[in-house]
C-alpha cells in the first residue's frame, strides 16, 4: 500500500505512475481529492474544538481550584468567563453543559473523519506500487527488455516434442485420470516423473539452504484474508483464489484472522510470518526459502495454455522471500535474483532475464524480473520464475518493520520474493529439453543423485 501523505502530497505524480501502468487513474483514485479536502477541513475544525475544550476545562479546574475571587484576580472582572459567574458563585453546572456539548461535537466530527479515512485507505488499497525509475514504460509484454540469455538452445537433428505427448508416452504424466479426480488443469505424475518432481524441490532447497544462505521454512498451505491483504491479493484478487467454506463468507474489506484460503503462493505465508512484528536491524536481510503447493482458479485466462501443465490449478514452487533495509533492496534483489538464475544453469537450462515494463507488472511489485526457459518442444521462452522488489509496498500493508541502529522511531523494511523456481515448469523444462529421439529423457548430471542414481527415463515398453 502506498503511503497516504505522499499520495496526498504527489497526487500528480501517481496519477502519471498509474497511466504508465495502463491504469485509469480516476476509476483506482474516484473521489480520493474530494474526500482529502473534506479531511482536512474537518481536522482544522477538530483542532479549534478541542482547544475550546481544554481551555474551558482547565478555567473551569483553576475556579475550583483557587476560588472566584483569585480567579477574578487572574482573569479580571469583566472577563466573560469571570461576568457568567454572576452571583451564582462556584456553580459551574452551566460550563460544564458547554464543555459536554462541545465534547459531543467532537465525539461526532471524529467519527466523520475515521469514516473519511476508511474510504481513503480502501481507496489505497486497490492503488498498485509505483514502478521505480528505472522500469521501461510500456503497455504489455511486448515492451519487456531483455536483460541477458544464457545457455546454447539444444539442437535436435529430430522434431521436438511438447512435454505433454512425452510425459504420457512415458507413463510419467497422465491427465485423464486428474481430469477424473479433479476436474480440468489438474494432473498425475506417475513413477519417475513423481520422483523428478520431488527430486527438484530438494535440489532446489539445498541449493538455496547450502549455498545461498536463505532459512527453510514449512509454512501453513491455508491462510486467512489479514495474509493475503498484506502480500496483495486481496481485495483486487479475490476472484483468483480459492476460498475454504468458512461460516462467514468473504467481504471486501473484512480482513479476518479467522477464515481460511488455500495460498496461491508460498509469498503469502512466509511474508506475513513477520505481520505486526518489528525486526532487530542486525537480523537483516533476513532470507527464507520454502516449498509449498500453491493453488490458483486462473479467472480470466479461459483457454489459454489449456494444453500440459503450463497452468494448473494446483503446481508446486520453491519460493524465495527477503526482508531488508530499504537502502539494500536494489542489491538484494539482484542477488535473489541470480539465486534462481543459479538453478536454472546447474541445470543446463537455457534462459533468458526480462525486465519486465509498467504495464506488465504485478499489483504489488515496484520492479520485476521474469527468468523464462526455453522449451524446445514449443519453440519459445516461457516463464519459470518472477523475481520482484516491492520496496515498503507490502511491508505497510502487513506492518512489518524494523528498529534502525540509533533511532527510536521503527521503519518500515522492504520486501522481495522470486520462484526459486516454479517446480512444474522445471519439469517440463527437463523434460522438453533433454528429450532423446528414441523418447527417453535424461536426466541432468546435477539431479542424478536425487533420482537414486537413475540417469535416463526410458519409455514404457509397448
Amino acid at each position: 500500500m502506498l503511503d497516504l501523505a505522499f499520495v496526498r502530497s504527489n497526487l500528480e505524480l501517481v496519477e502519471a505512475k498509474l497511466r504508465d501502468r495502463g491504469q485509469d487513474p480516476a476509476e483506482l483514485l474516484g473521489d480520493f481529492r474530494a474526500l482529502d479536502q473534506n479531511r482536512r477541513e474537518r481536522i482544522t475544525n477538530l483542532e479549534q474544538l478541542k482547544a475550546t475544550r481544554n481551555e474551558l476545562s482547565e478555567r473551569i479546574a483553576l475556579l475550583k481550584r483557587v476560588g472566584l475571587e483569585k480567579f477574578r484576580e487572574v482573569y479580571g472582572k469583566q472577563h466573560p468567563l469571570t461576568t457568567a459567574l454572576g452571583n451564582e458563585g462556584l456553580d459551574t453546572s452551566k460550563w460544564m453543559e458547554e464543555v459536554r456539548a462541545v465534547k459531543a461535537t467532537i465525539d461526532a466530527d471524529q467519527q466523520s473523519v475515521d469514516a473519511i479515512e476508511a474510504k481513503m485507505r480502501a481507496i489505497l488499497a486497490r492503488i498498485p506500487n509505483i514502478p521505480l525509475s528505472d522500469v521501461p514504460v510500456g503497455a504489455s509484454e511486448k515492451e519487456n527488455v531483455e536483460i541477458k540469455r544464457w545457455g546454447e538452445q539444444p539442437k535436435l537433428d529430430f522434431a521436438a516434442k511438447p512435454h505433454w505427448e512425452l510425459g504420457e508416452q512415458l507413463g510419467i504424466l497422465d491427465f485423464e485420470r486428474a481430469a477424473k479426480l479433479s476436474g480440468a488443469r489438474f494432473a498425475v505424475y506417475f513413477g519417475a516423473g513423481a520422483r523428478l518432481e520431488r527430486a527438484l524441490i530438494s535440489f532446489m532447497l539445498d541449493i538455496h539452504t547450502r549455498e545461498h544462505g536463505y532459512t527453510e521454512v514449512l509454512p501453513p498451505f491455508m491462510v486467512n484474508s489479514k495474509s493475503l491483504f498484506g502480500t496483495g491479493q486481496l481485495p483486487k484478487f479475490a476472484e483468483d483464489l480459492f476460498r475454504c467454506a468458512d461460516e462467514q463468507g468473504y467481504e471486501p474489506g473484512a480482513y479476518r484472522d479467522n477464515d481460511h484460503w488455500l495460498i496461491p503462493t508460498a509469498e503469502v505465508p512466509v511474508t506475513n510470518l513477520y505481520r505486526d512484528e518489528v525486526l532487530d536491524e542486525a537480523d537483516l536481510t533476513r532470507s527464507l526459502t520454502a516449498y509449498t503447493p500453491c493453488f490458483r482458479s486462473e479467472a480470466g485466462s479461459y483457454g489459454k495454455d489449456v494444453r500440459g501443465i503450463i497452468r494448473q490449478h494446483q503446481f508446486q514452487k520453491v519460493e524465495l522471500v527477503k526482508f531488508t533495509r530499504p537502502e539494500d533492496s536494489e542489491a538484494e534483489h539482484e542477488a535473489l535474483t541470480r539465486n534462481a538464475e543459479t538453478i536454472l544453469e546447474r541445470l543446463s537450462l537455457p534462459y533468458r532475464r526480462v525486465l519486465l515494463c509498467t504495464g506488465d507488472m504485478g499489483f504489488s511489485s515496484a520492479k520485476t524480473y521474469d527468468l523464462e526457459v526455453w522449451l524446445p518442444g514449443q519453440q519459445l521462452y516461457r516463464e519459470i520464475s518472477s523475481c520482484s522488489n516491492f520496496g515498503d509496498f507490502q511491508a505497510r500493508r502487513a506492518n512489518i518493520r524494523y528498529r534502525p541502529k540509533g533511532q527510536n522511531k521503527t521503519a518500515l523494511v522492504h520486501t522481495l520474493n522470486g520462484s526459486g523456481l516454479a517446480v512444474g515448469r522445471t519439469w517440463l523444462a527437463i523434460v522438453e529439453n533433454y528429450q532423446q529421439q528414441d523418447g527417453s529423457v535424461k536426466i541432468p548430471e546435477a539431479l542424478i543423485p536425487y533420482m537414486g542414481g537413475t540417469t535416463v527415463i526410458e519409455p514404457r515398453e509397448k
